[in-house]
C-alpha cells in the first residue's frame, strides 16, 4: 500500500518535468494578454499612420517562434463585419511584411472563447526562406490582436501546443 504513493509521486514528477509550462503576459498597456510558452521580448510600440498604437513581442521556444502584434485602434470601428475587413487588410499587409510566398486561404468564422462579439480569423503561411507559419488573428473592433507562430529550417509546426497559444489572446476584461 505505501507503494501506491510514491508512484504518484514519481509519475507527478515525470509529468513535471518534460511539461513546459505556459505563462499569462500582458500585452504592453493595452489591457490585452496572451499565454506564452517562453518569455516574450520587451514589448515594442510604434503607432500607425492613423495614430492606432501597435504592440509586438516574441519569443523563442524549442525552435518555434512565438509573436503577437497587438493593434489598439484609434477609433473603434462598431461593425464586426468592418472590423473583420479591416483585419484580413491588416494580415494582406503583414504577408507583405514577412515576406510571404504562399498561403492556404482565410478561413474565417471563428469566435474568441465563443463570445459573439469578436472574429477571428486562421490562415497557414510559407514566407520566402520555406518557414512553415500558422496565424490567427482576432477583433473586437477596438483591438485586432495577430498571434503567429513559425517554425526555422522548414521545421514542422506542433499543432496542439501552437493552437493553446493561437487561442490564449484575450482582449481587456475578458
Amino acid at each position: 500500500m505505501k507503494k501506491l504513493p510514491s508512484i504518484f509521486a514519481l509519475l507527478l514528477l515525470l509529468n513535471t518535468s518534460f511539461s513546459q509550462s505556459i505563462k499569462k503576459y500582458p500585452i504592453g498597456s493595452t489591457g490585452c494578454s496572451a499565454y506564452f510558452f517562453c518569455e516574450p521580448s520587451k514589448r515594442d510600440v510604434n503607432y500607425s499612420e492613423d495614430s492606432s498604437a501597435i504592440t509586438t513581442q516574441e519569443c523563442l521556444n524549442d525552435g518555434i517562434h512565438y509573436g503577437i502584434i497587438c493593434v489598439q485602434l484609434k477609433v473603434a470601428i462598431t461593425s464586426l463585419s468592418d472590423a473583420e475587413d479591416m483585419m484580413i487588410a491588416y494580415l494582406d499587409y503583414l504577408k507583405t511584411t514577412f515576406k510571404i510566398r504562399s498561403a492556404t486561404g482565410y478561413g474565417k468564422g471563428h469566435r474568441l472563447k465563443g463570445r459573439e462579439d469578436t472574429r477571428g480569423i486562421i490562415d497557414y503561411w510559407m514566407d520566402e526562406t520555406k518557414d512553415n507559419w500558422k496565424v490567427k488573428s482576432w477583433t473586437d473592433g477596438k483591438f485586432i490582436g495577430v498571434l503567429y507562430a513559425y517554425g526555422t529550417d522548414q521545421k514542422e509546426l506542433p499543432e496542439t501546443k501552437v493552437n493553446v497559444f493561437l487561442d490564449s489572446f484575450r482582449l481587456p476584461g475578458m
